[in-house]
């Protein structure tokens, strides 16, 4: 649940690593035509190319979509829509397939087609069959037709398949975390080589580190895009705030990576609001982290609006501490579920949150539980009755 949320949080103090993160997973990718053509746009006549219109008009594409979404594609003097449509028919692309890729990545008909079969060949590379291709490529278009660096997304493919990782995952990284692959291979081997050094300096065990290292990568592939200088400084912060190596190991496990993407003025912040609110000593505090990481990772300002969302539940400050959990939950979330269970006849805030924290999946289980324990009525006076005569 944490990490799925993760990426939706703004830090509102001033910048630091994880605002960075942000704006980089935020910012444009790389645009795909930058390595495939000359960007010729005619202003002075200002005029639609009408062979590539009439083409894309032949596969059935809505060219207004492409006007609102990319119109400048229209004005290119050079396009390739006849020999992309051809690469994905020849994958085994039907027609709708085809001109949905091109309405939602319009720019794919400028890339040069010598570039897309190149990048055919990349993605083959860790792809079953080419249906399970055409697949990824009618949902993640704009992944595909990055063309750019191909000899380095080909090296990093190499490395990751060496390293372990199935080829599952790494098709999954090309589609949602591409920007790894466009880092130079001697990069992404630093980090690696990183992240197994200090794993095994936190006490982890040589016979655990590839399986630890790889759970990692496939949970949180954006850690590739972390500095070395970040990682050891990160973790130097938390052993002086006095968390031992056995828990940073479960504050990375439990964050899944994400921990790396903080800064320690962040995590120094949410701490010191932390200590406050919940008026505990640092021991108190570090037990209250290693039961909710998240506390580490949220903002003070998000922090702040999901225990006043709680408060004005009726929860109090004593029950938060005892199922800090319940700060993964956003506020829309709490009153969905306090909703819920009021009607059943709980009420939450005279007893533990244990039933209103937890991922969606847990809480409908409990949920379930508690309107089986209440039972049904063995007879119902609303009911009609069956008399037989």
């Amino acid at each position: 649940m944490v990490a799925g949320m993760l990426w939706k949080l703004l830090i509102r103090s001033q910048p630091c690593r994880l605002c960075s993160f942000r704006k980089m997973l935020s910012a444009p990718k790389y645009r795909p035509f930058l390595a495939c053509f000359t960007y010729t746009n005619d202003h002075q006549s200002n005029k639609e190319n009408k062979r590539t219109v009439e083409k894309l008009y032949k596969f059935s594409v809505d060219i207004r979509k492409i006007r609102r979404l990319k119109g400048w594609v229209l004005f290119e003097d050079e396009t390739y829509v006849e020999e992309i449509a051809n690469v994905l028919q020849q994958l085994g692309a039907n027609e709708t397939a085809v001109a949905s890729i091109l309405e939602r990545c319009p720019e794919a008909i400028v890339c040069s087609p010598t570039a897309v079969n190149t990048q055919r060949e990349l993605w083959q590379l860790v792809c079953k069959n080419e249906q399970e291709l055409v697949k990824l490529i009618e949902q993640f278009p704009e992944s595909f037709f990055t063309v750019t660096d191909q000899e380095t997304q080909k090296l990093n493919i190499q490395f990751f398949q060496e390293l372990g990782l199935k080829n599952v995952v790494i098709s999954r990284f090309l589609t949602t975390a591409s920007n790894i692959f466009h880092n130079p291979i001697e990069k992404n081997k630093q980090m690696i080589s990183i992240l197994q050094e200090s794993y095994l300096n936190l006490g982890g065990s040589e016979a655990n580190v590839k399986v630890w290292l790889l759970k990692l990568l496939s949970q949180n592939p954006f850690i590739l895009l972390n500095s070395s200088a970040a990682i050891k400084e990160t973790l130097e912060f938390l052993q002086e705030q006095g968390f031992t190596n056995f828990d940073i190991l479960q504050l990375l496990s439990k964050l899944k990576g994400f921990l790396f993407h903080l800064c320690p003025r962040s995590i120094q912040n949410s701490i010191s609001f932390s200590k406050n609110v919940f008026k505990c000593t640092d021991h108190d505090l570090k037990q209250l982290v290693l039961k909710c990481p998240a506390i580490l990772y949220y903002s003070v300002p998000v922090l702040e609006e999901r225990i006043q969302g709680l408060l004005k539940e009726g929860i109090s400050i004593a029950q938060i501490k005892e199922t800090p959990m319940v700060l993964e939950l956003t506020p829309q979330i709490v009153q969905y579920r306090i909703k819920k269970l009021n009607s059943l006849g709980y009420r939450i805030k005279d007893g533990h949150l244990v039933n209103l924290s937890g991922t969606k999946k847990e809480f409908e289980a409990n949920f379930g539980k508690i309107q089986a324990k209440k039972g049904r009525p063995l007879f119902n006076p609303v009911a009609p009755l069956n008399i037989e005569e």
